[in-house]
Parts: structure tokens; sequence; C-alpha cells
């Protein structure tokens, strides 16, 4: 059998990603491996249902030694990188992580690769995000493959840092490397500090709905699933040395995301005490702009939908309803991350 190991599987896009794998019952012809640290964001519960379907190894990217032993033992066909710090505010409060884990963690984790690449086809696919391009103004085009990086803060910047790095080992030392830049993503499983699941847990338990400045950030919106399906596109279609932007064609301001679940919620969880009256709108309070928050993201996903046939199948509307209903029914597991924050 195969290899195929995914680093950072146990968090929110990673977990999808195995469960994507598995569902394509792929687990049968290729040994499915996920290496994740565990930190805050990383819930190994977040894979129960099918934790027969891959080991799972406890273990830092930043640690060569081990991440050497991994591959070594295993020898992956395909590596695919989702380990990473990723949230603007806590990068903003404290930096450091976001280097050990996004810019450090990369370089060991590319070099553990190169020193021992035995599989034929290896490919190490790297997941960055659209952030690291900056921001837009409202009558730009979408960010392409070409846009020069401008990243906003540090978490752009460590994200931009290891796609340079990634690059730079296809070029130097023709490592079979592929990028991919993506929206924002929603879904099931997501950690409740991002702003879908923090604004739907908040709007279940009559919480603010809290919305920086005056909610008119405009971000592309992708289905995680869609998102996964784009990423295996990549790795069985994609050109080493590539990379593919990846994109929902979903631009929503935040405070149109926040006002299309409170509808959602309207119906679907409305208030018991309130006998017909409350609107989960009336929760929302708007505070003060984060330092350096980016006007808007938007990707152009032309050369992924060109070249690889992909599009997104998933249309903003119908990927929030099934989200905020997975939320609603999966009360258990956002109580045990809730106790966890």
């Amino acid at each position: 059998m195969s290899c195929i190991l995914v680093t950072g599987g146990a968090g929110f896009i990673g977990s999808n990603f195995v469960r994507y794998l598995v569902n394509s019952n792929l687990y049968h012809t290729n040994e499915i491996v996920v290496v994740d640290k565990l930190t805050y964001a990383g819930n190994i519960e977040s894979l129960n249902d099918i934790k027969k379907s891959f080991t799972f190894i406890k273990a830092d990217i930043a640690n060569r030694r081990k991440m050497q032993q991994v591959i070594k033992k295993y020898d992956p066909v395909w590596v695919v990188n989702f380990a990473a710090e990723t949230h603007v505010d806590r990068s903003i409060d404290g930096p450091d992580p976001f280097i050990h884990s996004n810019i450090l963690g990369v370089y060991e984790l590319l070099e553990a690769c190169r020193l021992h690449n035995t599989a034929s086809g290896f490919r190490f696919l790297h997941v960055s995000t659209d952030e690291v391009y900056g921001s837009l103004s409202l009558e730009d085009p979408g960010f392409t493959e070409t846009t020069p990086y401008d990243p906003s803060s540090p978490y752009s910047a460590s994200k931009a840092s290891a796609d340079h790095l990634v690059s730079s080992y296809f070029r130097t030392f023709q490592f079979p490397t592929l990028i991919t830049n993506c929206s924002n993503n929603y879904g099931p499983y997501q950690y409740p500090e991002k702003l879908i699941p923090l604004v739907i847990l908040n709007a279940i338990e009559g919480k603010p709905l809290p919305i920086y400045g005056k909610g008119d950030n405009v971000r592309d919106w992708l289905y995680v699933e869609d998102h996964c399906d784009a990423i295996y596109r990549v790795l069985t279609e994609g050109t080493p040395g590539e990379k593919y932007n990846i994109g929902g064609g979903s631009e929503q301001t935040n405070l149109d995301i926040v006002n299309q679940i409170c509808d959602i919620l309207d119906w679907a969880s409305p208030d018991p005490f309130s006998q017909g009256g409350f609107k989960h709108s009336s929760l929302i309070e708007f505070v003060e702009d984060r330092p350096g928050h980016d006007q808007r993201y938007a990707i152009d996903y032309s050369k992924i939908k060109n070249e690889l046939s992909w599009e997104p199948r998933y249309d903003f509307s119908k990927g929030l309803v099934i989200t905020v209903l997975w939320y609603l029914h999966n009360r258990q597991w956002c109580q045990m991350i809730n106790k966890r924050r």
C-alpha cells in the first residue's frame, strides 16, 4: 500500500480532508497517516467516527528528527501540509507560534521529506491562504497566481514566507512541490474563534455577536468540502512547481454573513422564551476594528478551472445552511471545544 501523510490532519480543513480521503475509499489502497501537534485548534475527536481508517501520530512538524522518523517509516507518496497557526487576532497578540509553525515547521518538514524522498510519484502539497496577497479595493479584480505578495499581519506574513520556501525547493532542488492558496473556508468542525462558528454558537446561547468596524469587510467564502475536492484534484493532476488559487466565487461582507446566519437560526432554532418575537440579529454588536484589517479578499480561480476542470459545487446559501444545521446537531462537539477555550 502507498501512504498519504496529512500534517495538521486534526485541524478544521485537515480533518475534513482526511474524511474526504476515507469517504472516497482511498484508505483501502492507501495507508493514511495523520500527524498533528494537537494545539488548541487541533482536535482528534473531530475524527472519532473514522479513527479506524488512519494512523495517528502526535508530533510537531518543526521537530525534524521526529518527522524524519515518520517519513522513513511510512515512505509517503503524498505529503499534504495543513499544519499551521491560522488566526489573525492571535498572531497580533503573539506572533511567536506563527513563526515557529508556519515558517520553521514548514522548513523542517520540507527538509525531512527532501532528504528521504524514495516514493515513486512523490508530491508535497502546501496548503496556503489568499491573505498572502494583501488587501483589495472593491473595484479590484480577484487575486491570481501572479498577484504580488503583500501580507498585512504576522499570520499572513508567516504563510507568505512558507510559500516562498516551498517554491524555492522546487526551483533549487527540483523537489516536486505544489502550492494552493484558498479563500475563507467554512463548514463542519471549524474552531469557534472563526467568524461563522463563533456567530452560530454565540447566537444559540444568546450572547453578543461581535462585528469588527462597520462589518463591510469583504471575503470570498469556500465550503470546506469543495476545498478538499480541489486539493485532491491538484494532487492527482496538478503540475509540480505550480500554484493554484482555490476560491468559492461567493463574496460576502461580514455583516451580510452574520445576518444570514441569524435568519437561518430564526427558523431553525427559535428562542424558546420569546414567543415568536425574538430575532437573533438583535444580538449584533459593532466593536472596534482590529489593526491592519484587510478590506477585501477575492480569488480568481480561472487557472484551476481551466487546467484541472475544477470549480466549486456549493453555493454559499446552501453551504451556510448545511453548516448552521451541523453546529445545531453537534452541540456535544461544540461544548467539548468550548471547555478548552
